[in-house]
């Protein structure tokens, strides 16, 4: 094989995952199932999809091998094929972001200025953690808490946290966290507990990219293969 036709076949190799990834939906699913293993129905509901649409748009992500799947009953699980899937993710975001001024400026539109949230870094996260300075607050659905949760974290679902507040201390503040840098539950969590008179953040980014950095994290079936780089607080 001459190296023409090596370069050919070696990026028409490459272009299987950039064309699974060039649809905005396929993009959502990738990060819904950075937070948990879905079935297909669940999918389809968060996405606001049809089953047939949601099956097929999945089964895109799986010929590129970027997803995998296991049945139990009648119902197909999916989940991502291993963390590189996730960093794949950040990595469009990221890029995104940098060079596409549209992305901030859609951000602004329907998330509005969120300077008053005053988003907490990682490290100072696990910093002030450990030292019992704050409580941390998943906020997500419990089924994603229960898949895997920064240790320590308390779960309480953003549709549960007004009647729950009494559970939280009023006078520690509270660090929310949710699905990513984008997710809207922490942001609402933050502005119900300072309604509530409680001092109050947001993380900065969400439990994937937390669990991708290496830090402490309760068991996750998620990425079998991913083990946390630090011993827990």
């Amino acid at each position: 094989m001459g190296s023409r036709a090596f370069k050919d076949a070696l990026y028409e190799q490459l272009s299987r995952v950039s064309k699974a990834l060039g649809s905005p939906k396929r993009l959502e699913l990738i990060d819904l199932l950075a937070q948990s293993e879905r079935t297909v129905e669940w999918l389809a509901r968060e996405t606001r999809m049809s089953v047939a649409s949601t099956s097929q748009h999945l089964q895109v992500l799986r010929e590129a091998r970027l997803v995998e799947t296991r049945k139990e009953g009648v119902f197909v699980h999916y989940r991502l094929a291993s963390p590189a899937v996730f960093m794949l993710l950040s990595s469009v975001r990221n890029v995104a972001e940098a060079q596409l001024a549209d992305v901030q400026r859609v951000v602004d539109t329907y998330l509005g200025d969120r300077d008053g949230m005053a988003p907490v870094g990682r490290e100072e996260l696990l910093e002030r953690a450990r030292a019992h300075e704050v409580v941390v607050l998943d906020v997500r659905p419990a089924e994603e808490y229960a898949a895997g949760h920064i240790t320590g974290a308390l779960s309480i679902p953003l549709a549960e946290l007004e009647e729950r507040l009494k559970d939280l201390p009023k006078r520690r503040e509270v660090v929310a966290y949710c699905r990513g840098p984008y997710c809207v539950y922490a942001d609402q969590a933050v502005k119900l507990l300072r309604a509530s008179g409680r001092k109050a953040r947001r993380l900065h980014e969400g439990f994937p990219e937390w669990h991708a950095a290496g830090l402490p994290v309760n068991a996750s079936p998620l990425f079998p293969r991913h083990t946390s780089r630090r011993p827990p607080a």
